[in-house]
C-alpha cells in the first residue's frame, strides 16, 4: 500500500461530566508507516492510552470524538461493530500493561490460546493446539505444554506477558499496539520482553505503536518518538535527535531529567515545568 498504515487526523475527544465537558484529546495528529515503530511518551493523563485505544474503537463510555482515525484507508470511527471485530481479530494485535486483566483466571492458557485461534481461523482443535505451541516457542517459552496446562495465576508476570504477545500475533497482524507492556515487570524481564517485541515486529514486518513513560526505552526500539502533554502532541523527534540533544520542548527535556540515574543520587526528581508550557500552548 502507498501512504501510512495508520493516520490519526486532528483527533479530538471529550467527555461530559455533569454539566461540564472535559477535553481529553486536543487535535492529535500522528502517522505510522507500514513496518515503522513509533513510541508515544508522556506523563500519566497525557492522552497516550486514549490515542491508542481510539485506533481499535475502544472509547470511554460517553466519549465524543471529532477528527478521524484511518487504518489502511478505512475510517475506524465509521466502522460497524462487525468491522471493528474483524479489525481487532485480523489486523491489529494488542498487548496491554496488565496481562492478568486480559485472560479469564479460571481458564487454562491452552483454552485461551487454542479456542481463540479456533474462533478466528475456523481450524480444528489439533491444528489450533499446534499453532499455540509454535507461538509459545516463538516467544521463548521453553516448555509450552506445561504452560498450556497452566492457569494464569501459576505463571510469573513475565511469562504471562509472553503469552499475551503470542496471543497478539496469532493472526500475524500488520500493526501491534503495546500499551506499557513492561511496567509491572522487573528490570531484567522488561529488557527481555522489549527485545522480543522488537524482534517479532522486525521479523514479520509489522508496524508498532509503543506507549511508555520511559523516553529512553522508546528511543532504543522505535524509529520515532512522539511526546504528548495535556492531550496533545507537543514534539516528534528521532532517536538520533534525542541523543544529540536536538530537543525543542522544555517538557521533553524534563521527561529525560525525570528518569532515575544510578550514577547520580538525587533527593527528589525534578518537577516538569507546567506553567511556561501551558501558557505557550493554551492548555488549561
Amino acid at each position: 500500500m502507498t501512504g501510512p498504515l495508520l493516520d490519526i487526523r486532528e483527533l479530538r475527544m471529550s467527555i461530559g461530566l455533569g454539566d461540564e465537558v472535559r477535553p481529553l484529546l486536543r487535535k492529535v495528529s500522528l502517522t505510522v508507516a507500514p513496518g515503522e515503530s513509533v513510541g508515544i511518551v508522556g506523563e500519566s493523563g497525557s492522552g497516550k492510552t486514549l490515542t491508542v485505544r481510539s485506533v481499535i474503537g475502544m472509547l470511554p463510555p460517553g466519549a465524543h470524538l471529532e477528527g478521524d482515525v484511518v487504518y489502511a484507508g478505512a475510517s475506524v470511527p465509521a466502522m460497524s461493530p462487525d468491522e471493528l471485530i474483524r479489525l481487532r481479530r485480523d489486523e491489529i494485535g494488542m498487548v496491554f500493561q496488565d496481562p492478568h486483566a486480559s485472560v479469564n483466571p479460571v481458564h487454562r492458557i491452552g483454552d485461551f490460546l487454542v479456542e481463540t485461534y479456533r474462533r478466528q481461523s475456523r481450524r480444528d482443535r489439533r491444528a489450533a493446539a499446534l499453532r499455540a505451541r509454535e507461538l509459545l516457542r516463538r516467544v521463548q517459552i521453553k516448555d509450552p505444554d506445561r504452560v498450556l496446562q497452566s492457569f494464569p495465576h501459576q505463571l510469573s508476570g513475565g511469562m504471562l506477558q509472553r503469552v499475551m504477545i503470542a496471543a497478539a500475533i496469532l493472526r500475524e497482524p500488520r500493526l501491534l499496539l503495546a500499551d506499557e507492556p513492561t511496567t509491572a515487570l522487573d528490570v531484567t524481564t522488561q529488557a527481555e520482553v522489549l527485545g522480543l517485541l522488537d524482534e517479532i515486529r522486525r521479523e514479520r514486518g509489522a508496524a508498532m505503536v509503543f506507549i511508555t513513560h520511559d523516553i529512553e526505552v522508546v528511543a532504543a526500539i522505535c524509529d520515532r518518538v512522539v511526546v504528548m502533554y495535556g492531550g496533545r502532541v507537543v514534539e516528534e523527534l528521532t532517536p538520533a535527535q534525542l541523543h544529540a540533544g536536538q530537543i525543542s520542548e522544555p517538557y521533553t527535556e524534563a521527561l529525560l531529567a525525570c528518569r532515575p540515574d544510578i550514577r547520580h543520587r538525587r533527593d527528589r526528581l525534578p518537577d516538569v515545568p507546567r506553567g511556561t508550557f501551558d501558557e505557550k500552548t493554551g492548555v488549561s
